[in-house]
């Protein structure tokens, strides 16, 4: 029996991104295309309670699909629940354009956001991203994104292999892996932890024509940090970088620690 694979995004269901993620598993068994109808950067894991949710058919370079008017994360949820016809074996969430490291994203992202919540079903789950060397590309319109995604293809497409086969180990729910924007054949892959930030920080106030305040969140990338982080994997060594990811974000810490906050 064929595999049943579920290939998301957060940037939408039209973009070159998802159409590259599409190619890396179609070979690898039935796969189904599940994603926003628009963009849905930053969104994280947010979820459509308050409001119903439509689904349409899509036909983008041949590729069926279905364009969910939501979030990245309701699009995962439609297509387990009202799409597919029963619980696929892996779910790829990508290509992102623009890497995905640090638990600045982590928590950020609707790549991550919709594989983690595949994940919570039991269900094996990769995220995928593509650095970009102009922030401001994320923000382009992706239908059209100029990319050479076959090297990507080609190492996404075995790691999604292997996860089919193998399964994920044991506390490990998600992969979370980002290619260097020029990747190599002879690109080195690196297993790595999570970097504690990639921006740092800033808030730029400006006045409208009235006079009164506004606010754009912004700031520059980090660069470098700790050797064996993803940021550092990425930014500095120009490798691949996989990270386990679990969902259990209980610290480790002995819990006989925490005790004395108690008393």
């Amino acid at each position: 029996m064929d595999k049943k694979i579920l290939v998301t995004n957060d940037d939408g269901v039209y973009t070159t991104g998802i159409r590259a993620a599409y190619r890396s598993v179609k070979d690898l068994g039935d796969v189904t295309v599940v994603a926003p109808a628009v963009q849905q950067s930053g969104v994280g894991r947010s979820i459509s309670i308050f409001e119903p949710l439509r689904i349409s058919r899509a036909k983008v370079d041949g590729m069926n699909a279905y364009a969910v008017g939501g979030t990245p994360t309701d699009s995962v949820i439609l297509g387990l629940f009202a799409v597919m016809d029963q619980m696929p074996d892996l779910i790829l969430s990508g290509f992102n354009i623009g890497e995905n490291i640090s638990t600045d994203t982590i928590t950020t992202s609707g790549t991550i956001g919709a594989a983690l919540e595949g994940a919570s079903y039991g269900i094996p789950a990769i995220a995928a991203s593509i650095q970009v060397v102009d922030e401001g590309m994320k923000f382009d319109d992706l239908r059209d994104y100029d990319h050479d995604f076959e090297m990507s293809v080609r190492i996404v497409n075995r790691i999604a292999k292997n996860v089919l086969r193998y399964g994920l180990p044991e506390n490990v729910d998600l992969l979370n892996v980002n290619i260097p924007h020029n990747v190599q054949d002879d690109c080195e892959i690196e297993i790595t932890r999570l970097a504690r930030k990639i921006f740092r920080t800033e808030v730029e106030e400006r006045k409208d024509p009235r006079g009164r305040s506004y606010y754009w969140i912004a700031g520059d990338l980090i660069h470098e940090e700790e050797n064996g982080t993803d940021v550092h994997a990425v930014m500095q060594k120009g490798n691949i970088s996989i990270t386990p990811i679990t969902l259990d974000a209980t610290s480790p810490v002995d819990f006989s620690v925490i005790q004395k906050y108690c008393r």
